[in-house]
């Protein structure tokens, strides 16, 4: 039986094992999403969005649904992962169920707790009811399928005039107790007016075993509000993902997503920003280092609708070996959405012959009076620059790195959190594989 078929087949099972609320919108919703991801199935190259990326050696797995979760976990299993040198609220999830054990959950200035937990209480129920799958639906049939099979995830909601002072980590964990397994984590972040949050996601198999995660994530950003979420992808080499971002904007509201990608088998990130006012600012930033075989397929789309908005975008690779690296980048600016002031950047080295990059920055202009630019550069690193470090006495590996060091060092800066700034510039190094010479 094709995973498709499986996956079909098995829904009724799944809504059978419990899940979330059956009593909340969430039920309708997710048999509607079963339906849609039976119409449209799983994209292929020929779908245009999917041109570069194949996911047909993946589906070929005999990929478990249900996976049992491993209830030996504990801190020092996952500990590695965290940024341990911070204060910070923690959801953690061990083979797609919560671990509130290894988690620091609150409800006193915000609340940070998971989906399930929500919609046990009427006032929670309520907002998750308003804002689930309102911007991730009808959108892609990943999106659909993680909309269908969403047993659990991070529910985050900040009341209005709220700074939350400690940051939230977001941590899933696959501890591979079946041999191939498909995770669907989900996450619900809702942002009140004059607020601000940061937020840290990682996903991490603990084990060699094959795991696809299909992960989604709803953002939505209320007036003045900011928000600044950091992704890191630095897993195994038998680990894929595919990552839907979703945020929408009101007016005035600061949103940036930053996107560090390092390890995974597969990597297809889609992030997409929607506007919904007058002057906000949109970030997307990332960084991609890969090697062997790896391939990172980076999608974004920001949909200026309302005048006086800005986005900035800002995406940097480095490929080696027989790595694959995509960047598609979709501004539109809409006829009403004057005075828009659109930036989009990518820029790639590849250090070896058999790396490639797939680029398409795209600008679709429906306005007269704005500022919109894109670019894309795919180089080597520069032989004079390395010709002068070592003639003064650096070794050409250490030179390498360094210049490499020195080229994703400006998404690096973006980083608002110190200690989050150190842990990616220690995975940058060690996936550069060379000692830097110095401690950070």
């Amino acid at each position: 039986m094709e995973l498709k078929e499986k996956l079909v087949s098995s829904f009724l099972a799944f809504e059978n094992k419990g899940g979330l609320d059956l009593d909340s919108n969430v039920h309708s919703i997710r048999s509607k999403a079963i339906q849609n991801f039976e119409k449209e199935g799983f994209p292929t190259k020929k779908d245009e969005e999917w041109k570069y990326t194949s996911l047909k050696s993946l589906l070929k797995k005999d990929l478990g649904l249900f996976p049992s979760t491993d209830k030996t976990i504990g801190f020092k299993d996952i500990k590695e992962y965290l940024i341990n040198d911070i204060e910070s609220y923690t959801l953690i999830f061990i083979d797609g169920v919560f671990n509130s054990f290894l988690s620091d959950t609150t409800h006193d200035d915000c609340d940070v707790c998971v989906l399930s937990s929500a919609l046990t209480r009427p006032k929670y129920k309520m907002i998750v009811d308003n804002y689930f799958n309102t911007i991730a639906k009808d959108n892609n049939s990943m999106a659909e399928l993680n909309t269908a099979f969403t047993k659990e995830g991070a529910f985050i909601n900040i009341p209005k005039n709220t700074i939350v002072q400690k940051p939230i980590q977001i941590l899933n964990f696959s501890t591979g107790k079946e041999k191939e397994v498909m995770l669907q984590p989900r996450n619900l972040v809702v942002v009140g007016e004059n607020s601000h949050v940061q937020i840290i996601e990682r996903h991490q198999n603990l084990s060699k075993n094959t795991t696809l995660t299909n992960s989604v994530t709803e953002i939505f950003v209320h007036k003045r509000a900011i928000v600044d979420f950091y992704k890191i992808q630095d897993d195994t080499k038998d680990s894929s993902i595919v990552d839907s971002t979703f945020v929408t904007q009101k007016q005035q509201s600061i949103a940036s997503v930053h996107t560090y990608s390092f390890g995974g088998k597969i990597i297809r990130n889609n992030l997409e920003f929607y506007h919904e006012g007058e002057h906000i600012t949109s970030n997307l930033n990332g960084i991609s280092i890969l090697n062997d075989k790896q391939h990172v397929d980076n999608h974004t789309l920001v949909n200026h609708k309302y005048p006086n908005c800005e986005s900035h975008e800002l995406y940097k690779g480095i490929y080696d070996d027989k790595s694959t690296g995509v960047f598609n980048g979709k501004v539109i600016v809409e006829q009403e959405a004057q005075k828009t002031n659109a930036f989009q950047q990518n820029n790639n080295i590849l250090i070896s012959d058999g790396a490639e990059i797939n680029a398409k920055p795209q600008l679709e202009i429906f306005a007269d009076d704005v500022k919109c630019s894109h670019g894309c550069t795919i180089g080597q690193l520069d032989e004079s620059a390395l010709f002068y470090m070592q003639s003064r006495g650096i070794p050409k590996k250490e030179a390498k790195a360094l210049l490499l060091f020195a080229f994703g060092n400006d998404v690096v800066e973006k980083i608002k959190i110190p200690q989050l700034k150190t842990r990616i510039t220690k995975l940058i190094a060690k996936n550069l594989g060379v000692d830097l010479g110095f401690e950070l």
